[in-house]
């Protein structure tokens, strides 16, 4: 599959990229993809919620009636979760929503993903460029040049490049990262997928293992 190289104004510099069919010509695994998306999603959980149970609420152990006799329910303490103040049954505890995913499966989760942006032709790769200083207003009119000032778009570059993430960390809908961070989710959570040139080979090597 053949993609015109554009530059930073959105023209066509006359160059060709071939993108490999093993990463971005196969069948979509939609279970895979699935997966991989829950466990970015259950990892970004904090897990830190707690409700206090019936041996950690502060109050007195004197059993408050006796056994039998009384017509209604046993009751041998006020810190039982059936009187107010007392502690929740079954309440939340810390826990870790995250889960194991194999290497080969988050791969073909990561091609499914990249298929997929191909075939909806939303897949636009740019020849590198450098920012002297960090500058939001260069990044919009470059936004603009590409027809996705309106889009959530995803930049994914191929060395790490300070002033191009730093021109673009304040518009929203928009995300930069280097190859290595590049993840099911974000793929899918973007309209458009924007591939440095420069981060072609590394994904493909990646991701051809």
């Amino acid at each position: 599959m053949k993609v015109a190289v554009l530059d930073r104004n959105g023209k066509d510099t006359g160059r060709k990229v071939d993108l490999s069919k093993d990463v971005f010509g196969i069948e979509p695994n939609n279970h895979a993809v699935y997966l991989d998306v829950k466990q970015y999603l259950a990892n970004q959980r904090q897990g830190t919620h707690k409700a206090k149970e019936k041996s950690e609420i502060t109050g007195s152990t004197r059993k408050l009636k006796k056994q039998k006799g009384t017509g209604t329910a046993r009751a041998g303490s006020i810190k039982s979760g059936i009187f107010k103040g007392g502690g929740r049954f079954f309440g939340p505890r810390p826990r870790n929503y995250g889960f194991k995913l194999n290497k080969n499966l988050k791969r073909l989760a990561r091609r499914s993903a990249l298929s997929m942006k191909a075939q909806d032709k939303a897949i636009v790769v740019l020849e590198d460029f450098n920012m002297d200083t960090p500058k939001t207003k260069e990044f919009t009119v470059l936004l603009q040049s590409l027809g996705l000032e309106n889009k959530k778009s995803l930049f994914v570059l191929g060395d790490s490049n300070n002033n191009v993430y730093l021109s673009s960390r304040n518009l929203q809908g928009t995300e930069v990262v280097n190859n290595s961070e590049l993840s099911t989710y974000k793929i899918m959570n973007a309209n458009s997928l924007v591939l440095f040139e420069g981060s072609l080979e590394s994904i493909e090597e990646n991701l051809s293992k």
